[in-house]
């Protein structure tokens, strides 16, 4: 096994060769920077196509395929035309003998040579593969699929968050990519926009944080250079949100002073992930997706229009579409409802009690929380499950409109899955805070925080079972990938209850039942 990634670079730290090790340094040459990413573990797919493919918000009659022509994915400026011409073919087998779509589109500099292609017209509930040509080359194939129109009996799904590359590998991904499923989610931290390793902070020519166009284009090709994350991308079509590491840790996206990092994060955002082609700096990342008349998916952006924390009458969803969530509410289905939510929903009071752990999160607007919770429970929605990212350790929490009242009623379950990479609190800090954190939050079930990895979803008509899967190692690319435990929610019953056969697994809090 190869050294990992965080101790090559906390070693090059220490020995005050961190601008030579770190691949984004200003002090090298783009072949420099490459060379200092492949002793990192980097790899590309083949030019122009470095980045690999992927597709995204799968509907019943079409989908988004994604590319971006990149043959020296870590330059500042490609070494291409500003326009330059792309042909995607979309067929229903892997060897694109047998042709559905087809077409070429042109993409220019202004948008980094990016390619997001809508495709239309196709059948539902069907697997297709996609391929794209440019400039004399091929790229490697996608697998992509549709929404199935009618009613199905199951649906199995993945999400993934928080991936901080210096932090380690991806075997998180490279597990996602090998499962069966009809789709992923990511919920967030896609990619951090500092350069801290532990204690330290990797400083390059921007400094500890990248802040413009350029500079977020770079950081976005340094975590596509991660084989698992590209495979992941190519295996499965994306459901994607955002959290506050794809522009600056913590911030409002209506603070006046961040417009201008702001739009730069955004657009390179829009540029590197299948999402639908909207304008690059204001991407609608807010929407309801449905899956076989089993899941309904609120995709929620707590980011773009919040205001600042900790205000009377502060909003983490925005005027707009704190009304669309509450229309989603009125008018759920006969379906799972799923919220796509990118922190932490549940209150966390510290341990010993007394205030929050972090306002960054829904608990720095609890005005809003407790109104949109209430909206919940007065309209008798059921089936309410709430997938969370962002807080680097498993949690599973029952929903209740007012979380300080324990007669308040369970109206949901919400699972916060483990990071891919990013590092969590010490082992140490679990054992002493796991059961301090169970008992200053009686809605809190459990708490895990010494893994890594992702949750898969299995959803049928009677149950959703949420297992944790977790990989043996994140300093380890090819580490194997096993399920830590698993909770059920039964269709009709709000609350969440562990599988007896994975009660025993290791857990630094437990809620007695």
């Amino acid at each position: 096994m190869p050294l990992n990634r965080r101790d090559l670079l906390r070693g090059a730290a220490t020995a005050g060769a961190l601008g030579v090790a770190w691949p984004l340094s200003g002090k090298l040459t783009v072949a420099q920077a490459q060379q200092a990413a492949r002793a990192l573990g980097a790899t590309w797919d083949d030019a122009p196509f470095t980045l690999g493919v992927g597709s995204g918000d799968p509907l019943t009659d079409g989908v988004v395929l994604w590319t971006r022509l990149a043959p020296e994915p870590l330059a500042e400026e490609q070494p291409l035309r500003d326009s330059v011409e792309v042909e995607w073919v979309l067929a229903d087998d892997r060897g694109l003998q047998r042709r559905v779509a087809r077409g070429t589109v042109e993409v220019n500099a202004a948008l980094g040579h990016s390619v997001h292609v809508a495709v239309d017209g196709l059948e539902p509930g069907r697997h297709y593969f996609y391929q794209f040509r440019a400039l004399g080359k091929t790229s490697r194939v996608g697998r992509t699929r549709t929404a199935p129109a009618g009613r199905v009996s199951k649906v199995r799904f993945a999400s993934a968050n928080c991936q901080a590359f210096h932090d380690g590998y991806y075997p998180a991904h490279r597990g996602i990519a090998r499962e069966n499923l009809d789709f992923v989610v990511h919920l967030g931290d896609y990619i951090y926009e500092h350069g801290q390793v532990g204690g330290d902070h990797i400083r390059d020519h921007e400094g500890p944080e990248v802040k413009t166009l350029p500079a977020y284009r770079r950081r976005h090709a340094l975590y596509k250079s991660d084989v698992s994350l590209r495979e992941a991308h190519a295996a499965h079509p994306w459901f994607i949100t955002w959290d506050d590491h794809e522009v600056v840790n913590d911030y409002s996206g209506t603070r006046p002073s961040l417009r201008r990092r702001r739009d730069a994060a955004y657009q390179a955002w829009f540029e590197h992930l299948p999402v639908r082609p909207d304008h690059p700096t204001t991407p609608h990342v807010y929407r309801q997706r449905e899956w076989g008349g089993l899941v309904e998916l609120s995709i929620l952006d707590l980011r773009q229009f919040r205001s600042e924390q900790n205000l009377p009458n502060g909003t983490i969803l925005g005027a707009e579409q704190k009304s669309w969530l509450k229309q989603r509410i009125d008018n759920a289905g006969d379906a799972w409802h799923c919220w796509v939510n990118s922190i932490m929903l549940s209150q966390l009071r510290r341990p010993g009690g007394g205030g929050y752990m972090f306002t960054d999160q829904w608990d720095g607007f609890l005005a809003e929380r407790k109104e949109v919770l209430t909206h919940v429970a007065n309209a008798g929605t059921q089936d309410l499950v709430v997938i969370t990212g962002d807080w680097h350790s498993a949690f599973v929490d029952d929903i209740r409109p007012d979380f300080d009242d324990t007669s308040s009623p369970v109206i949901g379950t919400e699972f916060t899955a483990h990071s891919v990479s990013s590092g969590a609190y010490t082992p140490e800090w679990n054992a002493k805070n796991g059961p301090l954190m169970g008992k200053a939050n009686p809605h809190l079930k459990y708490f895990e925080g010494n893994r890594y990895g992702y949750d898969l979803y299995e959803v049928t008509r009677d149950r959703w079972s949420t297992h944790m899967r977790v990989v043996g190692d994140r300093r380890d690319p090819n580490s194997p990938v096993t399920t830590l435990t698993t909770f059920h929610v039964d269709r009709g019953k709000a609350g969440s209850y562990e599988d007896r056969g994975t009660i025993a697994s290791p857990a630094q809090y437990r809620r007695d039942t």
